[in-house]
């Protein structure tokens, strides 16, 4: 657990460590309608309706709940926080806006959130400008560094893309204040009645279910599979689909795998897409008690190859301590696994602008700090 909550008394810690540490848990809200039955699911369970997984036999199982919680609530933790500062490149409209509108190009805000601007219009991946991954202000995994542009300081958003409903992809903060300010959301199904609780237009929102597409502005999008689960309380777990995504745009075809394990699912991408020039994929927040829904470094560089990314680019860190390994293991793994494997790595600083295509040196900005 983080330090800060240490210094809670044990009864208090207890309560504030389940807050904190599930970013599964806590938010009011009912859940959302079942929606008509698709490529992933719902099904009925126990009279309730639910997502599921693909069909995979290779998964590996994850640890009981019990043993789950009991690691979070009285487990160790070490190096899994930062101490020295996480190197910012602070970022400003005018520096985007001078931007070539006939390229493509990805600004990592930090985690998994990104803005891109894709020949000229600007969007969205799961945004999380909030100062903590949990669904209370005074608790849970805490930012280790600024965003690289303010929220108010955001150019006009053509398109918003949510892979889940977790607290560290969706976050009432950020789209609390964005909610009128994108022309349109674009999610999996059942999350579009989370942005309506956080006061997003109905009309602004479009749901996918898995290799289900769509065209906003001259890009296209499409929903994919990913091995996952969702839910923001303790009742409503599967209640909304999880997804990677697809963008093209001037010709090129980005990759993102939101949250997920390793499974079929990766190869079934590449052989439908062909190809991708850049793959944003998960690369943190492992551990052996839950590898079905999270992959290790060896299990992300197997992902790009089998989507046939020509850039490896590691998400999902850097940002958020959720889980035991520490902070720095993901870079330091993916970086030695594709410097052995040759494959092309991009690790941006946090606000770096990366323009799709082009060459650039990749710096392993995290090697010295602690």
């Amino acid at each position: 657990m983080p330090a800060h909550l240490l210094q809670l008394s044990p009864a208090v810690f207890r309560l504030v460590a389940a807050a904190a540490g599930l970013l599964w848990l806590a938010a009011c809200s009912a859940p959302p309608p079942c929606a008509a039955p698709g490529n992933g699911g719902p099904r009925n369970a126990n009279g309730q309706c639910v997502y599921e997984n693909m069909a995979n036999a290779d998964a590996k199982p994850n640890a009981g709940t019990v043993k789950i919680w009991s690691r979070f609530f009285f487990g160790s933790k070490e190096g899994t926080v930062p101490v020295d500062p996480i190197p910012v490149q602070p970022l400003t409209r005018a520096q985007l806006d001078a931007l070539p509108g006939d390229a493509n190009h990805i600004v990592r805000l930090g985690h998994s959130s990104h803005l891109l601007k894709l020949q000229g219009r600007y969007w969205l991946i799961d945004p999380v400008f909030g100062e903590r991954a949990s669904p209370v202000s005074f608790a849970g995994p805490k930012r280790f560094h600024p965003p690289p542009i303010a929220l108010q300081d955001l150019p006009p958003i053509d398109g918003l893309l949510l892979s889940h409903d977790h607290y560290d992809h969706l976050d009432v903060p950020t789209i609390s204040y964005l909610h009128d300010k994108v022309k349109h959301y674009f999610v999996p199904l059942g999350v579009g009645a989370r942005l309506q609780d956080m006061g997003v237009a109905a009309e602004r929102i479009t749901e996918f279910d898995w290799w289900q597409s769509g065209e906003q502005g001259g890009v296209k999008i499409t929903a994919a599979p990913a091995q996952h689960f969702s839910g923001r309380t303790l009742w409503d777990r599967d209640s909304t689909l999880w997804a990677s995504w697809v963008l093209e745009a001037g010709g090129q075809k980005i990759f993102y795998s939101g949250d997920s394990g390793y499974f079929p699912g990766f190869k079934q991408i590449g052989e439908r897409f062909g190809s991708f020039e850049l793959a944003l994929i998960e690369n943190g927040a492992y551990n052996a008690y839950w590898p079905a829904v999270h992959m290790t470094p060896e299990e992300s560089v197997q992902a790009v190859k089998d989507v046939h990314a020509k850039v490896l680019y590691s998400v999902h860190n850097s940002t958020f301590d959720l889980a035991f390994h520490t902070w720095q293991d993901p870079l330091e793994r993916i970086a030695q696994l594709t410097a052995a494997q040759q494959v092309t790595l991009a690790t941006p600083e946090i606000g770096e602008v990366m323009t799709i295509g082009q060459v650039r040196t990749n710096k392993l900005w995290w090697q010295g700090l602690h």
